[in-house]
């Protein structure tokens, strides 16, 4: 059995082909390199189960080209769909990044999926999709969805792609909304951002809005565990929606970031915040999560919030300052 792993030379594909390949899967792993790096993928190059394509997904030509003679010699059984733009602000500046990165890339794979007669997807979607409900606790019913960037509109499109797609031809699919997700080996985010510009001013640290922007993260082991365990279910339903994240009510505030950053990076660095509670266009500063259905499958975050941002900081700061 194979499995297709979309954006295959990302932050959490790595992890998630690291776990397949540790249960003897054959991996093939897509990517067209814009964010996901070889690098990250190092570590799986020796394994003859792995093989790495670049591809462009967003060219339908190009996926059909690249996956013409790997899927005629491994049987591909289940996709995992992770690629996707992951820089919400460049989408913001330009419309087509995210309709190409994240919708098309879907919108493709499930094409080509049904002319294999590939019936299972994974699909990493993103709490992106909900908008800005304020305080409201996000269950996976929450509505009416309506995204505030360009990112979240992108991804509920290729929900709602996957949820048709369920009436013709896919036997199995689930959504994962993911919330802020750090850990190593980190292409993006806030703590990543934080240490770069530490390393370039290590007597400043600049921060994009206030700081009170009040955030949950889970650490990319505790995901992809919950993933997986998820993968392992039988549902009635051929869809699936669920959140993963860390308990209800659970978050950590930017400017608690910035400070945990700076005292385990550069303590005598001084933050200096900017205005307004959004660090940019189509920002949620704030949201609270449900994790109600996932918790019923047995699974739990083991880490909260603020100390998965502690252990992600000391995990990135390993990498820049060996």
């Amino acid at each position: 059995m194979a499995v297709l792993i979309t954006g295959g030379a990302g932050f959490v594909s790595a992890n998630l082909i690291q776990k397949f390949l540790d249960d003897h899967k054959v991996v093939i792993a897509l990517d067209n390199f814009s964010r996901g790096l070889r690098e990250n993928v190092d570590f799986a190059s020796n394994n003859k189960n792995f093989h790495l394509i670049e591809c462009d997904l967003s060219n339908y030509v190009d996926l059909e080209l690249k996956l013409e003679a790997i899927s005629d010699l491994h049987k591909i059984e289940e996709v995992w769909h992770l690629a996707a733009n992951s820089d919400i602000p460049a989408g913001v500046k330009n419309m087509d990044v995210d309709l190409k990165d994240t919708f098309m890339t879907t919108f493709n794979i499930l094409k080509w999926m049904r002319s294999k007669a590939i019936g299972v997807i994974y699909f990493a979607s993103s709490s992106a999709v909900y908008g800005d409900h304020g305080s409201d606790m996000l269950t996976e019913n929450t509505g009416p969805l309506l995204p505030i960037s360009n990112y979240g509109a992108m991804k509920l499109a290729s929900e709602a792609q996957i949820s048709a797609a369920t009436e013709s031809f896919l036997t199995k699919a689930t959504i994962f909304r993911f919330p802020n997700v750090v850990g190593v080996p980190a292409t993006h985010g806030v703590i990543l951002d934080f240490i770069l510009k530490l390393i370039e001013t290590p007597n400043k640290l600049v921060v994009l809005g206030d700081g009170t922007q009040f955030k949950s993260y889970l650490h990319v082991s505790e995901l992809v565990n919950a993933m997986l365990l998820v993968r392992t279910k039988f549902f009635d339903q051929k869809l699936q929606v669920f959140n993963i994240g860390p308990e209800n009510e659970d978050g950590i505030y930017v400017k608690t970031i910035a400070e945990e950053v700076v005292a385990l990076v550069s303590p005598s660095a001084e933050i200096e915040f900017g205005k307004g509670n959004k660090g940019w266009i189509g920002d949620i500063p704030k949201f609270q999560y449900s994790i109600d259905k996932i918790k019923q499958l047995g699974w739990s975050p083991l880490l909260n919030s603020h100390q998965t941002v502690v252990k992600a900081i000391l995990e990135i700061k390993q990498k820049y300052f060996k």
